[in-house]
């Protein structure tokens, strides 16, 4: 039995339905996880957003300091933020109506989890889209 936040089901749909990506701690560092992922999914059609507080335009897309300045509705909020910080932008995930969360790997923070999920969002935590994508990303 997988843990609840790695469900097979909740990946392939927020791969599948998400369009927009806030990516939270995307900045133009090259050598960052962030910006290898955010390019990842750029590439397979999806709209990355990036989230920093120096709100730099990373891979032709304009940054906001944070989720709450961006201007268009965001369906899904990927956070590359240790665990003791990614919680509040769970919060914030649902503050703004994103449709999904989703933890990169090694960030798990479980009472976040079950604040977004009793929100009504679909959350995965301590995953990779980019590894994800081959099982259980769109065709």
């Amino acid at each position: 039995m997988t843990e609840p936040w790695g469900d097979p089901e909740k990946i392939r749909r927020i791969l599948a339905d998400g369009r927009t990506w806030a990516v939270v701690g995307l900045a133009d560092h090259p050598h960052r996880a962030a910006y290898r992922v955010a390019k990842f999914l750029q590439e397979r059609g999806k709209r990355i957003v990036p989230v920093h507080p120096d709100a730099a335009t990373v891979h032709g897309e304009q940054g906001y300091p944070t989720l709450a300045d961006i201007p268009f509705p965001v369906d899904v909020v990927d956070v590359f933020r240790r665990s003791e910080a990614a919680g509040e932008f769970a919060d914030e995930a649902v503050k703004i109506g994103a449709k999904a969360v989703w933890f990169q790997l090694d960030v798990i923070d479980e009472e976040a989890y079950e604040r977004a999920t009793a929100a009504g969002l679909d959350m995965v935590m301590d995953r990779c889209p980019a590894i994800e994508w081959s099982g259980l990303g769109p065709r």
